[in-house]
């Protein structure tokens, strides 16, 4: 049994895939990034809104 030498195309294609694998990996890293630097800042509670005095009235 004779191993066989991998085969140019697939060494291109493994080399593209890995960069994209890279890519996809270092997009996720600053989505979370951004998303943990958000809630840690304590803003994501609803916004204070008080409620409007009803104007007809005064």
């Amino acid at each position: 049994m004779s191993l066989k030498r991998t085969h140019e195309l697939h060494q291109r294609r493994f080399s593209r895939n890995l960069g994209l694998g890279l890519i996809l990996a270092a997009f996720v890293a600053i989505v979370f990034g951004l998303t943990m630097a958000k809630i840690s800042n304590g803003d994501f509670s609803a916004p204070y809104a008080p409620a409007q005095a009803n104007q007809e009235g005064q």
